[in-house]
């Protein structure tokens, strides 16, 4: 509160933000994002890779008017997502073929890219384009994300962050201001402590896999336009969904 009513360019960095898995119920970084949105003027970094980790940390420290939060998961470093294009200060990671309108809006929020990508690839094969992108800021909500929204039939926010007030929620209430009326869902972790266990394995109990999602997407498309209405119930895998 102190760095925000006095517009000090304060950054501070959290360490093992999201599903740290191995070190307990307790040091599951699952809240941070939504305890933050009610600071007023605070920015909130979510970098999806160890090329935006030090890209947005060198943002961070130039922001002089605000504090600034970075935010990235405990484990090893994957590989480096690149970006296709960028629209308004978003990456987009994917982009579809052809000039119809898209149908899902994937936002993908920090390490979860590379699950989102493969959502990605999950729902084409399903016959369901989509669009995704990395806000890397993720508060405030870019000001462009209303109108691509806009541009598509629905959209889905990927976090690992507790739904309630989280940046679902977040985008949810800007699309709502900018009188977007496309559908959303919202993945995120439930409001509850997780179990021990490896980061893996608790994003799975807590339906954040890709096959979970996309099953999931699949059938909210399949009641937007009626497409797909054999092939709701079905599943895209094999894999049982999380309880």
């Amino acid at each position: 509160m102190d760095v925000a009513l006095h517009k000090c360019g304060v950054t501070f960095v959290l360490d093992r933000a999201g599903v740290t898995g191995s070190d307990g119920p307790s040091h599951n970084g699952m809240w941070d994002m939504s305890i933050l949105q009610v600071v007023p003027d605070l920015r909130i970094a979510a970098p999806r890779d160890a090329e935006q980790v030090r890209a947005q940390l060198r943002e961070a420290v130039e922001v002089r008017d605000a504090p600034t939060v970075v935010r990235y998961s405990k484990g090893a470093v994957g590989p480096s997502v690149p970006a296709v294009g960028r629209i308004g200060g978003m990456d987009v990671l994917r982009e579809p073929s052809g000039g119809e309108r898209p149908d899902v809006l994937l936002v993908s929020v920090g390490a979860l890219a590379p699950m989102c990508l493969e959502v990605a690839t999950l729902l084409d094969a399903q016959g369901i384009t989509s669009t995704v992108v990395d806000p890397r800021w993720v508060k405030p909500v870019d000001a462009e994300l209303p109108a691509l929204a806009a541009r598509h039939r629905l959209v889905v926010t990927v976090e690992d962050n507790g739904r309630a007030g989280g940046v679902g929620s977040a985008v949810a209430q800007a699309l709502r201001d900018a009188e977007v009326d496309v559908p959303l869902r919202d993945f995120g972790i439930p409001q509850r402590f997780l179990e021990h266990g490896s980061r893996k394995d608790v994003l799975a109990a807590v339906g954040l896999t890709a096959p979970a999602v996309a099953r999931q997407v699949t059938g909210v498309v399949a009641t937007i336009d009626g497409r797909f209405a054999d092939e709701a119930a079905e599943t895209v895998s094999a894999e049982p969904e999380a309880g």
